[in-house]
């Protein structure tokens, strides 16, 4: 544990400064945030922020390879670079879209290539996690398929969400911190006598480039992640989660732990961790589809511009998905450490619990704004056309 934590502080710093130095590349060449009717920020915020996020990830991923207990990682496999490179491809196509704003369909073009060199090089789902025991894929092209569906959705997932200062770096780090602890418990519990894991290692990286680069993004923004940052976020969200439940190999504590993990938690996890920003991707197909628009269309309705409508502060909304994150991914995690029957019954209570607070919450801030109004009626009318 203690060299993963080290590898993470040391991911927090680097990427904490390489940010700084980011921060300074977009000023020097003007690389800013447009502001858009649907935007949120009024101010210029400089963009290029997932160059910072993908020094400290690569620089801290090539110290690893050589560092006691976690370099076994690197041996006799490809994987890791196979990630990096493919992180570094995705990254490039940000940068050139935080640049030059690309087509989606290019965009969508860039990720798959990313996709692919990770299915090819790095990891690639070899196994369906199922309730009753790990389903093999034994067709090569479906593995290849699944894979790329998989980052690719993940990485639209954090790129829809980043719209709030601090939002989707945030739900990162929460989420990455829940499947490391998942990962490194199960992988110590599994009887084998090497505790490094591939997975717990990506995990350790993303919660600590996330949190250096959080300082520079926490609101006000003094710098935005861009494409950059958000599809290199969901790309090792999703090889981690590949690494971990996709592969079945010797010593996956998911599925060969003596006594067994419970059968639900290959399942549960991936969904837990990611359920803020997959149902927000699902409702913004759903919703641009239904009304006749490309799915990459960008709107105004996602689910933090919705809370802001309701009255919430910018940083409201995002602790607000802050502790819906919190509370969906410890809770998909919990399944790993307790008994299903108690998880579901402690789940249960704390979501219903979060679901009164939301909805009290939403009430009360309404309530103030139509008070508001009535009271200052012309005040209204004069900021409205203003």
């Amino acid at each position: 544990m203690t060299i993963y934590l080290l590898m993470m502080a040391l991911a927090a710093v680097l990427s904490y400064a390489a940010t700084w130095g980011a921060r300074g590349l977009a000023r020097k060449f003007q690389v800013y945030t447009p502001i858009r009717e649907r935007d949120v920020h009024s101010d210029r915020v400089a963009r290029l922020g997932g160059v910072g996020l993908f020094v400290g990830f690569a620089v801290v991923l090539v110290v690893a390879s050589n560092t006691y207990f976690v370099k076994g990682i690197f041996k006799d496999t490809f994987g890791p670079w196979g990630i990096l490179i493919g992180a570094a491809i995705v990254v490039a196509v940000g940068i050139v879209d935080d640049v030059i704003d690309l087509r989606w369909w290019i965009k969508l073009l860039g990720q798959i290539a990313g996709a692919l060199v990770v299915a090819t090089w790095g990891v690639r789902m070899l196994v369906f996690p199922w309730p009753g025991g790990p389903l093999p894929i034994d067709s090569k092209p479906l593995q290849f398929i699944l894979t790329v569906f998989f980052i690719v959705l993940v990485m639209n997932a954090f790129n829809f969400i980043d719209g709030l200062d601090g939002l989707a770096v945030g739900v990162a780090a929460i989420s990455g911190l829940a499947f490391f602890l998942g990962s490194y418990w199960v992988r110590r519990s599994s009887g084998v006598t090497d505790w490094s894991d591939l997975s717990t290692l990506l995990m350790a990286l993303l919660v600590g480039i996330c949190v250096g680069f959080l300082v520079h993004n926490w609101h006000p923004a003094k710098i935005f992640m861009g494409d950059s940052g958000s599809m290199l976020i969901g790309l090792i969200v999703a090889s981690g989660s590949i690494a971990a439940l996709g592969q079945k190999v010797v010593g996956n504590g998911f599925y060969d732990r003596i006594g067994g993990v419970s059968a639900i938690v290959p399942i549960v996890l991936p969904v837990a961790i990611l359920l803020v920003p997959l149902l927000d991707l699902s409702l913004a197909v759903v919703r641009r589809t239904m009304a006749g628009r490309s799915p990459f269309a960008a709107d105004r309705g996602h689910l933090h511009h919705r809370l802001l409508d309701l009255g919430y502060s910018h940083r409201g909304a995002v602790l607000l998905m802050y502790a819906w994150t919190f509370v969906m991914a410890f809770g998909g995690i919990a399944f790993a450490f307790f008994r299903w029957q108690l998880v579901i019954i402690v789940d249960l209570i704390v979501v219903s619990l979060m679901v009164l607070i939301t909805v009290l919450r939403a009430k009360q801030l309404s309530r103030n704004h139509e008070l508001g109004t009535e009271r200052n009626p012309v005040q209204g009318e004069s900021t409205a056309g203003s």
